[in-house]
């Protein structure tokens, strides 16, 4: 018996990267799913691959009735609502302070914040009536620890994960459940993307990021969206219970701080150029 049977969820951005990698894992586990995404064609190619338990229906995040349709969808389909997977991103404007733009900033508050506004609005008027579910949004290392973002991008992460606690604060006392994901570098075709890498590229320098993110944390090897996939189903499931309110991050180590090798290293440079003696 899968971690999630019986279950029913809607995972936004659910057709590419984090999102697919989880919407695979949670059909997987038992759910049923709806898959909510503006990526129509890699929508539908996955609900298909995933057959009767799945299916796709286009969502803009940004626009708050579509993001009610899905969870409304997921409902008259599969009789509830269980987990809502806020997941769906992207960088947004990477502008410095000095270029910010408005219709820019709004467009990349719209995606990462508003989004996750109406996700956890719809699935919490669907989940309080039956006292029951799980909320998870994805944050970002970037929300926790300044320089693994863009300006935008990392005050907006940062903003989920008080909302994902502050309303964890309010839903839990009705039984429903908020927390959030922070994922470090985690590769996938959609970081590509967002550096401007033309489709035809993109596979090929994911592999190359691979082995730079090896290089990124303690743990050396590049975070994979089965990373993701794995925490979400466990805030997903029963296991979590009594989990709320929680930040949960999966970087591989990388925001404990500079490394302990490096650390090391450069103490033992310091001792060599004060002519101390070396480490015993």
């Amino acid at each position: 018996m899968g971690q999630l049977e019986g279950k029913v969820a809607v995972i936004t951005g659910g057709a590419s990267g984090i999102g697919a990698a989880t919407s695979r894992t949670f059909v997987r586990e038992g759910a049923q799913l709806v898959i909510a995404d503006v990526l129509e064609s890699d929508g539908e190619k996955l609900a298909d691959e995933l057959g009767e338990a799945a299916l796709f229906i286009r969502t803009d995040v940004t626009v708050e009735a579509e993001v009610q349709r899905a969870v409304e969808t997921a409902v008259e389909r599969f009789g509830a609502i269980d987990c809502m997977f806020n997941n769906a991103g992207a960088a947004g404007t990477e502008a410095e302070a000095t270029e910010f733009d408005a219709g820019e900033t709004e467009a990349t508050v719209a995606l990462l914040f508003n989004g996750v506004v109406h996700g956890i609005k719809h699935a919490a008027i669907a989940m309080k009536e039956r006292g029951s579910g799980s909320i998870i949004n994805t944050a970002s290392v970037a929300g926790i620890q300044c320089g693994l973002g863009p300006h935008i991008y990392t005050a907006m992460k940062s903003a989920v994960i008080q909302l994902t606690r502050s309303t964890g604060s309010e839903l839990g006392e009705s039984g429903v459940r908020v927390n959030c994901i922070c994922p470090g570098g985690i590769v996938t075709p959609i970081f590509g993307r967002s550096m401007g890498l033309d489709e035809s590229l993109v596979k090929e320098r994911t592999a190359l990021l691979n082995e730079v993110f090896s290089m990124g944390q303690p743990i050396r090897r590049p975070g994979q969206p089965e990373d993701i996939a794995n925490a979400a189903l466990f805030l997903a499931s029963d296991a979590s219970s009594f989990v709320n309110g929680h930040a949960l991050v999966v970087d591989g180590g990388l925001t404990t701080g500079r490394s302990y090798s490096e650390t090391r290293d450069a103490f033992d440079a310091v001792r060599e150029l004060l002519g101390a003696p070396p480490r015993n």
